[in-house]
């Protein structure tokens, strides 16, 4: 009898042991592919905050952009994917991203008007409307002043007629570096210039003060860097 008993205690003190070894092994192997699937999706990009990377990939028009984060003026466009329109801003003449804009009060108002010291740039989905080169060839040449223009330092300026839809604006023209754009005259607020181009299925409106066209060659190559590093590197 005493045999007999004490076999089945010898056998059954095995059995748990038995189960505990691939156990363990299920649990390492478990372990491991979740750290692997963990690294293979952690995000490669740098982080400007928390949780907020310092550029997104933003699809305008089926077009891909990589955008700064803190260059994004609208807190609802700050998010990755596809987007119908985005606004941005960027210093000149470094083309960084701003920083946080300065809290304004009622007795600081006057001291923060500044001269603008920054490129406004709005990218939107075209939808097959006509480019901007064919608005420069077959639209605005209807409502341009027909006096002949002389180019001054390369840059050439024609008045719209008062009588049509830009009465009150000017269009600057020069051929390299390449620049058009459409800017308002001076009045009780500075002028401001529209220069446009098409990318893809998009299309980029750049805003700058006309001042700066005192130096166009320089505005013209800060808005050619300025599309190519939006774009970034194509594969």
């Amino acid at each position: 009898m005493t045999v007999f008993s004490a076999a089945p205690l010898r056998s059954s003190s095995k059995r748990p042991r038995a189960h505990v070894v691939p156990i363990v092994l299920s649990g390492t192997a478990a372990a491991g592919a979740i750290a692997l699937v963990a690294y293979l999706l952690w995000p490669t990009w740098g982080s400007g905050g928390a949780n907020a990377p310092d550029r997104l990939p933003v699809s305008v028009g089926g077009t891909l952009f990589n955008v700064p984060t803190t260059a994004i003026r609208m807190k609802i466009q700050r998010h990755s994917g596809p987007q119908e329109r985005i606004d941005l801003d960027f210093l000149y003449p470094s083309l960084e991203p701003p920083g946080a804009p300065k809290h304004v009060t009622a007795d600081t108002v006057e001291e923060a008007m500044q001269p603008i010291d920054r490129v406004f740039l709005s990218i939107s989905a075209h939808h097959d409307a006509p480019a901007p080169e064919q608005r420069i060839a077959t639209i605005y040449p209807r409502y341009l002043d027909q006096t002949a223009a002389m180019p001054q330092d390369g840059l050439t300026m024609r008045m719209f007629r008062s009588d049509t839809p830009y009465g009150s604006e000017d269009l600057y023209s020069a051929a390299s570096p390449a620049l058009t754009a459409r800017c308002t005259r001076d009045a009780a607020t500075p002028g401001m210039c529209l220069s446009e181009r098409r990318v893809g299925g998009a299309d980029l409106t750049f805003r700058f003060p006309r001042s700066w066209l005192s130096q166009w060659r320089e505005v013209a190559e800060a808005l050619d860097r300025l599309t190519a590093q939006l774009r970034g590197p194509k594969g």
